[in-house]
């Protein structure tokens, strides 16, 4: 049997979808079954089972792992995250689930310049001294975080950010379910780590140009300071400060760390990974 955490989410139930699409049970958690049932398609929904399980109860996920073999955690970005992945490890680890496939973060070391990341490391550190297979995968940013800058191209053409010139992977987050899947079912999995991307990085200009060709008008890329933009998005956007803060943080990243496109889903799931364009025409809609 495979649990998937956080089953809710975006990659979680991305992962859900794909090995529903594989004709694979799974076994899902969430603090509310009932919500999460309900917002399941019916393929999936068929080859789902829903459980009642917090990553802030340990002896909740103790009763939800038993007798599961694998299991694919994924938490929302929050202050409390590290606790309650730690809480996972350590309850699959008592129920002798024998592989654990984590969602973390490029650039998951001590040092790293973004706070997640760093807690993703604390993670990946116990994961590795626990006596299951551990596979991480290091997504970099989602194309569906970029339907959040839909309103203001719509309203005013405009994208605001911190990055300059630096270019940055997209991955879509369906692709991230696909990779977990792959892995999940791998009869004999060896562990180790997979960056995930698509086929090219972008810079926010070169964003801003593919969106105004599609739409056939302008949109501009407004360059901020991190501060400026710290700002902005909590003043203007809404965002709670700590997630303006990872937002900055992570373009920050690109710009010291050159971000260029993997291969890893390709050696994961045998095929190309979707493309940011594709993506884009897909939600077009959403951008007028």
């Amino acid at each position: 049997m495979i649990v998937v955490m956080g089953a809710a989410g975006a990659t979680g139930s991305a992962a859900l979808r794909s090995l529903a699409a594989l004709g694979v049970p799974s076994r899902a958690l969430s603090r509310d079954p009932a919500r999460l049932a309900a917002g399941l398609d019916g393929r999936t929904l068929a080859r789902t089972s829903v459980l009642a399980a917090d990553a802030a109860d340990p002896e909740s996920l103790r009763a939800a792992f038993r007798g599961a073999r694998r299991v694919f955690l994924t938490m929302a970005n929050g202050p409390q995250q590290v606790r309650y992945e730690l809480n996972a490890v350590e309850a699959a680890a008592d129920c002798g689930v024998e592989h654990v496939v984590k969602v973390s973060a490029p650039a998951a070391e001590p040092d790293s310049p973004v706070a997640v990341s760093r807690g993703h490391h604390l993670v990946e550190e116990r994961l590795r001294s626990c006596s299951v297979t551990a596979t991480v995968l290091r997504p970099y940013a989602f194309m569906q975080k970029l339907l959040l800058l839909a309103p203001g191209i719509a309203a005013a053409g405009v994208v605001h950010g911190a990055m300059g010139r630096a270019r940055c992977n997209y991955v879509d987050v369906r692709d991230i379910g696909d990779a977990a899947a792959a892995v999940l079912t791998d009869p004999e999995p060896a562990g180790g780590a997979y960056p995930l991307t698509g086929g090219r990085a972008y810079s926010h200009p070169e964003l801003t140009a593919l969106l105004g060709e599609l739409l056939g008008r302008p949109v501009r890329y407004l360059d901020l300071s991190p501060a400026e933009l710290h700002a902005h998005l909590v003043g203007r956007a809404g965002m709670p400060p700590w997630l303006a803060t990872h937002v900055v943080e992570i373009q920050q990243l690109a710009v010291v760390r050159e971000e260029t496109p993997d291969d890893a889903f390709l050696r994961l799931t045998g095929r190309a990974p979707r493309t940011l364009e594709a993506f884009l025409r897909e939600n077009l809609h959403r951008f007028r």
